[in-house]
């Protein structure tokens, strides 16, 4: 690797773990660095992921005060989204990414369009406004997850945004709350996608190592200064995020 390589790659990495910490998306930064310096697209899909994993401890620590009031909610999320991580990176390396890649736009522009109409979700689903979710609710939620954490495994843009979404559908109100589990559950899906695909020897282990310590940062700064500004400025940049990343997949997959 030459040293422009290696800043560029370390600079994608940093941007990619502050929109992953706020709201997810950071596999459209580092993937498209990764094809841009030769990488072929499955290697490079793969390198990210692992990259990527290994500095969610910085978001995770970050937002450590939050974790406590959602313990509940992770156990319920959290083998459909193991299980769903594993069966996703699987599928990438046995099928093509052209027929779910064009989903994909359609996939993240809903889960935004949803997110910013949460309240009125929630009232439908069953949120009675004092904290009660129906069971409906929430068994339509966990399956919602595991088709989330089948696509993380799988490629993982804006996996961020699609369980937002879902969390906002269940009733839960607080952003910084929904972000800590968002986080936990979105790394845990990495994890085990990224375990598959070292198994199969598709990691490029120089430039993971680069990028996972720019992540790093990254996911720290984000976690820690989200935290720092209102619930509704946070909620404008998640929506903002979610129309970016829908705006750029739409492009990539359709005006190229």
């Amino acid at each position: 690797m030459h040293t422009p390589e290696i800043i560029g790659l370390f600079i994608a990495a940093a941007a990619a773990g502050v929109i992953n910490a706020v709201a997810g998306g950071g596999t459209l930064v580092t993937f498209p660095v990764l094809l841009w310096f030769g990488m072929p697209p499955v290697v490079a899909n793969a390198t990210s992921t692992v990259a990527l994993v290994l500095g969610t401890a910085g978001s995770i620590f970050g937002y450590r005060r939050h974790v406590a009031m959602v313990r509940g909610w992770l156990s319920r999320f959290l083998p459909v989204s193991l299980l769903g991580g594993l069966l996703g990176g699987i599928l990438l390396t046995r099928t093509s990414n052209e027929v779910f890649g064009k989903l994909v736009p359609f996939l993240i522009l809903f889960a935004t369009l949803l997110f910013l109409a949460q309240g009125a979700f929630r009232r439908r689903a069953g949120f009675d406004g004092s904290g009660g979710v129906h069971r409906q609710s929430i068994a339509v939620a966990i399956l919602f997850q595991f088709a989330v954490a089948v696509y993380g495994g799988y490629f993982g843009a804006g996996i961020g945004i699609l369980m937002l979404a879902s969390l906002g559908f269940i009733g839960l109100s607080n952003i910084y709350e929904m972000n800590a589990l968002k986080t936990i559950l979105g790394s845990l899906i990495n994890l085990v996608a990224a375990l598959w695909f070292i198994t199969a020897g598709l990691v490029d282990w120089p430039r993971a190592l680069i990028m996972s310590a720019g992540a790093l940062g990254g996911y720290f700064l984000g976690a820690h200064f989200s935290q720092r500004i209102s619930q509704r400025a946070v909620r404008l940049i998640i929506t903002g995020v979610g129309f970016v990343i829908a705006a750029v997949m739409f492009y990539k997959q359709f005006c190229r």
